[in-house]
């Protein structure tokens, strides 16, 4: 077979991987004499997944994506024929079981966001971003392959809603749910990436495909800053902040990735979005805006702070200049009076150095008791990336064991 030209114009030399969807093959391109990448559709495989990928792959031209060049059929068997990228994969790289140093890390999960921001423009899902799927070319720069399983916003797909398509050791929860993938749910996969990278492997880790969903959906990953304290803050934050459960929760898209990525950008730990005027007045409790309410008719005079608590996410708490002036006594418990001063209160605003007459404060808010699980302990082993096509339920339960992969391919 490799002594034949196939459709002519390519001479098959050697075979770099073969699976149950496809063969992919070193090849010369006789006509413009250059080393070529060719897929080569398995026998019985599918025939419309292949086509698919096929134009998915050239509705974008990136130097962070695997370029398609020619595309065909030859002896009733579809091919594809792309950029040969002779660097090796991220799952060659991180094979070893440890860390890459962080200058690498930092380079590469800039190109896979570069090439997801260009994917995400154009309205392209990659929705199976592996280890495997991360090429190198000669001069180390990484790119994107393998649109096998992408979905184009504009294009139906081939799976319907309940559909658990994806790689297990990296699918979003979303997509472990049966649910529509998004940019979020490749941003997912890029975070268990950047784990990957920081920690030497992915959070986490088990034999069982079933298990592995489960774990997507339902368990906490460990925190990067946790698994190694010197790992670099601005890396760690985005890798939990791209873990997220809620795809709502994490950077949005290819381009929230590569701002958080920029020297000096804080969007990595993205603190919560201020809370509005009208909201923090509706969490303050009632003694505190009759306070707020009769401050506002007085004249500027001594200040007196006071905070007021808050829950989680919320902004830091209040500062207001009340002036000194005579108040009504506000109870803060509805069924306790409150003690009338010892001290005459003034009528007017002071700038005197003398303490100042004393003011009932507000009762803090209490915060609600938040229970978080153990995490679960699994083996530390680096897992496998087998693609994982299977129309079963999303796991509800207890993780099953004994589980298998259901087709594969490069």
């Amino acid at each position: 077979m490799t002594a034949e030209l196939l459709a002519g114009r390519y001479r098959l030399i050697e075979r770099l991987g073969a699976g149950g969807m496809s063969e992919v093959w070193a090849a010369d391109d006789t006509e413009l004499d250059r080393r070529v990448a060719l897929k080569l559709l398995a026998p019985q495989a599918d025939t419309e997944r292949f086509r698919r990928e096929a134009r998915a792959v050239a509705a974008v031209s990136h130097p962070n994506i695997n370029q398609l060049y020619d595309y065909g059929e030859a002896e009733g068997r579809p091919y594809m024929v792309l950029e040969c990228l002779t660097g090796g994969s991220l799952q060659d790289r991180l094979a070893a079981g440890s860390a890459l140093p962080d200058a690498e890390t930092r380079a590469i999960a800039a190109d896979i966001a570069a090439g997801l921001t260009h994917a995400h423009a154009r309205g392209l899902v990659h929705r199976d971003l592996t280890p495997a799927n991360v090429l190198f070319d000669s001069e180390g720069r990484a790119k994107i392959a393998d649109f096998g399983i992408a979905r184009l916003s504009e294009t139906g797909t081939l799976t319907e809603a309940g559909t658990v398509i994806g790689t297990a050791t990296t699918i979003s929860p979303e997509q472990a749910g049966g649910e529509t993938a998004t940019p979020a749910s490749d941003v997912y996969s890029f975070g268990v990436l950047l784990f990957w990278m920081l920690i030497g492997r992915p959070p986490f880790v088990s034999d069982s495909v079933m298990e592995l969903l489960h774990l997507h959906r339902h368990a906490v990953p460990p925190t990067v800053s946790s698994l190694r304290a010197d790992a670099p803050p601005d890396l760690a934050a985005l890798a939990g902040h791209a873990l997220e459960k809620d795809p709502g929760a994490r950077p949005s898209d290819g381009a929230a990735l590569l701002r958080a990525l920029e020297p000096g950008s804080v969007t990595a730990t993205m603190p919560p979005a201020p809370v509005p005027a009208a909201e923090r007045r509706r969490r303050l409790p009632a003694a505190a805006l009759a306070i707020l309410a009769l401050a506002g008719l007085a004249a500027a005079g001594t200040a007196v702070a006071f905070g007021v608590g808050r829950d989680s996410g919320a902004s830091p708490p209040v500062s207001t200049r009340i002036p000194s002036l005579k108040l009504p006594k506000v109870s803060t418990q509805a069924t306790t009076p409150v003690a009338p001063a010892t001290r005459p209160a003034t009528t007017h605003a002071t700038t005197s150095t003398t303490t100042p007459t004393t003011t009932a404060r507000p009762a803090p808010t209490t915060h609600a008791a938040v229970t978080i699980a153990p995490l679960v302990t699994l083996t530390t082993e680096p897992a496998t990336t087998d693609n994982l096509t299977t129309t079963a339920p999303p796991p509800t339960g207890p993780p099953l064991q004994g589980a298998t992969t259901v087709g594969s391919g490069p």
